[in-house]
């Protein structure tokens, strides 16, 4: 099972790292199988409409076919022909390739467009005899579907091989576990490959599986690394190593640092800039960033302001001193002051409100982007899901950069994985954790002076955002019925700004972004 972190576009590239892998193990396998479309990296989107696309496929492909020898090899790639463009999978043998499979059931939901660009392929198996055992082949999708499935039986087929970019959230793995085994009471052992990477806001977690026709786990590759893991069969046994599981947390931990990691690598970034504003947010978001890039490519900038409480700037520190990182104390006082002058005349007669706090936040984002044009170092936000769900987040301030680590995350999560990384080796200041959350930008300010407390906040989100509850049903489970309107309301009211976000890696069952496609324009009332 190799899976590996193929990177999209990189078509030589990606070849060049298939035909590493097979001519440092043909010779002592059977069978080596890469994950769906890993010849491109999974989605590669309207990359798939260019015709040097397809061209640079067909080469790559005819590279890998040279080197292969006494060993079958199973590739994902597209492939077009008489102008129709296909999700598909190609065996290699000595030299030739043998057999070709095209997807049949193509995803177009939450985060899946596959029916843009992709052609179902003909409702026929495809079966791989290898050593006298046979293998149907399918690709992703086929096999949560009955009829992809159903043709295998009919073809006598016992063993399954399925090639797979499936995305992580937190409850992904255990819904494949469930789906493998429910194969398994329908008389099949399946090998079940998983690609392994981040891609925007995605990310693959691996843990690829070979489960037996009784529906136990005989194999099971790492999480969120890159793995080459044998399976044996033998007389219908199978056999492998057993990468243990993650927890719910770490799982969520690992898949929000891999993903900084690979976006920060992959688009040739020196580090990040984070602004530490000595709350939870950032605190996290830092911690994030050394564990994914080390601390030598991580720097905190200190912006206070006439609101901000000293121990704010003295928890800051604190991080940044068990950290390790480098760090600058930028005190955003002068240009406030200076802005405040500047427009008094055109704000004369209007009272201070959230204008005045946006403007610092603005100043914060102006100076962070500034470093950022200085040094080449991507800016990460730090807002998270429960804030960018309500708005609470400033355009062109807190939300100014390049990548939102927990843009998935809602509040009480922050926590909760801050509590964890803690357990791991305490790093983010125990009062940081435990003061009342605050954006500091006016006197005595707490978030939940206008808000519900994060509990009821986020039970909401979760209802009307995640499972799509009317507000009635939400208010029928016993929360009170201004709280739910005012939070839909906010939610429908600020689409524009979601819609300007920076890219953030995808963890829950439905995020903002690619899952979430709402008209900024709507006269929609729920």
């Amino acid at each position: 099972m190799a899976q590996i972190n193929p990177m999209i576009g990189a078509i030589n590239a990606n070849a060049d790292h298939i035909i590493n892998v097979i001519k440092n193990h043909q010779t002592s396998h059977d069978l080596i199988v890469f994950p769906e479309l890993v010849l491109t990296g999974y989605p590669p989107e309207d990359l798939l409409l260019r015709a040097s696309f397809h061209q640079q496929i067909a080469e790559a492909l005819t590279k890998i076919s040279a080197v292969v020898e006494d060993c079958h090899v199973l590739v994902g790639h597209p492939y077009i022909t008489n102008a129709q463009c296909f999700n598909s999978a190609t065996v290699f043998y000595q030299g030739n390739r043998l057999a070709i499979y095209h997807k049949q059931k193509l995803p177009n939901y939450a985060v899946f467009d596959e029916a843009r660009y992709f052609t179902p392929g003909e409702k026929e198996p495809c079966v791989l005899t290898v050593d006298g055992y046979r293998f149907g082949i399918a690709i992703c999708e086929d096999i949560w579907n009955n009829e992809p499935i159903d043709q295998l039986i009919q073809a006598g087929v016992k063993n399954l091989i399925c090639l797979n970019a499936s995305p992580f959230h937190y409850n992904k793995y255990q819904e494949r576990e469930t789906l493998l085994q429910g194969l398994a009471h329908r008389g099949f052992s399946v090998i079940y490959i998983n690609q392994v990477g981040g891609q925007d806001e995605l990310v693959f977690d691996g843990q690829s599986l070979a489960v037996d026709s009784n529906g136990k786990i005989c194999a099971r590759a790492k999480a969120f690394r890159e793995d080459l893991s044998t399976v044996q069969i033998d007389n219908n046994i199978m056999s492998g190593k057993i990468e243990p599981l993650l927890t719910k947390n770490e799982s969520i931990y690992q898949a929000l640092v891999f993903g900084l990691r690979d976006y920060v690598e992959k688009n040739g970034f020196p580090g990040v800039l984070i602004g530490l504003s000595g709350g939870i947010d950032s605190a996290l978001t830092l911690a994030i960033a050394v564990d994914a890039l080390g601390a030598s490519r991580v720097h905190a900038v200190m912006m206070p302001s006439r609101y901000t409480a000293e121990m704010s700037v003295s928890d800051a520190q604190e991080q940044i001193n068990t950290l390790g990182v480098s760090s600058n104390l930028l005190s955003i006082e002068p240009a406030y002051n200076a802005f405040l002058s500047t427009l008094a005349p055109a704000f004369e007669g209007y009272k201070t409100d959230t204008t005045e706090e946006n403007l610092q936040a603005r100043i914060r984002g102006t100076l962070l982007m500034a470093l950022s044009n200085k040094t080449g170092k991507m800016v990460l936000t730090t807002s998270n899901k429960s804030e960018t769900a309500v708005g609470y987040a400033t355009l062109y301030g807190d939300m100014a950069g390049g990548f939102s680590v927990l843009k998935d995350l809602l509040k009480t999560q922050v926590y909760t994985l801050a509590r964890y990384r803690n357990s791991v080796s305490a790093i983010i200041p125990e009062r940081v954790l435990t003061r009342a959350p605050s954006a500091e930008l006016a006197e005595n300010q707490t978030d939940q002076d206008s808000l519900p407390n994060y509990d009821i906040l986020d039970s909401i989100i979760i209802d009307y955002m995640e499972n799509n509850l009317p507000a009635s049903e939400i208010i029928d489970k016993g929360f009170k019925s201004d709280e739910v309107i005012k939070v839909i309301k906010l939610i429908q009211r600020n689409e524009y700004k979601r819609r300007q976000a920076a890219p953030g890696v995808k963890i829950s069952p439905r995020a903002f972004g690619r899952d979430w496609r709402m008209p900024i324009t709507s006269g929609f009332v729920d």
